[in-house]
């Protein structure tokens, strides 16, 4: 509420009058402040923590006699050094590896996707699946933003393998210097 305070001490010098001094009371105001944030605060739901699930490979004592991933469907991507990709689509000792920056990964996987659509056409399974290699000269938010990457890009045959690297994918990297 808004009040006029006159000052009772002092007298009115000669010619004016004595003016009241406008004052509020602020109380009521920070009580419905208070009020309102509290209210606030108990019907608003807060944002919901997104998981995404991530399927790895089993470890196996005898990687031999694993079935084989189809080759002509499978896109292999390896994480390295300083936001470098390495791709390969196929087997590794058959086809050209190729390194992109990650900032690249989304044309890449695009392209490749559209290569298998075609490659496979009279196929009913069409879907291309990718296996992830993080190495360990790579960092956790590329291998992050691959992962966000394959969702974006509705992937939904992916696979991390940290654990098995080719000779030929580690030669490669190693004369590449990623």
């Amino acid at each position: 509420m808004a009040t006029l305070n006159v000052p009772q001490n002092g007298k009115a010098v000669r010619g004016s009058s004595r003016k009241p001094i406008p004052g509020v009371d602020l109380t009521a105001m920070v009580d419905l402040a208070f009020l309102l944030i509290t209210f606030f605060m108990l019907t608003t739901s807060l944002g919901k923590m997104n998981a995404m699930e991530i399927a790895k490979p089993d470890l196996v004592p005898d990687i031999e006699k694993l079935e084989p991933w189809p080759a002509s469907r499978t896109l292999t991507v390896l994480l390295g050094k300083d936001d470098k990709v390495v791709y390969y689509l196929g087997e590794a000792s058959e086809s050209p590896m190729r390194i992109a920056n990650l900032s690249e990964i989304r044309k890449t996987l695009l392209a490749n996707q559209k290569i298998v659509a075609e490659t496979h056409k009279a196929s009913k399974d069409q879907a291309m699946y990718v296996i992830i290699k993080p190495t360990s000269t790579s960092v956790y938010k590329n291998f992050v933003d691959v992962i966000d990457e394959m969702a974006i890009n509705k992937i939904n045959t992916y696979a991390i393998d940290d654990k098995y690297l080719l000779d030929e994918e580690k030669f490669f990297m190693k004369a590449k210097g990623i």
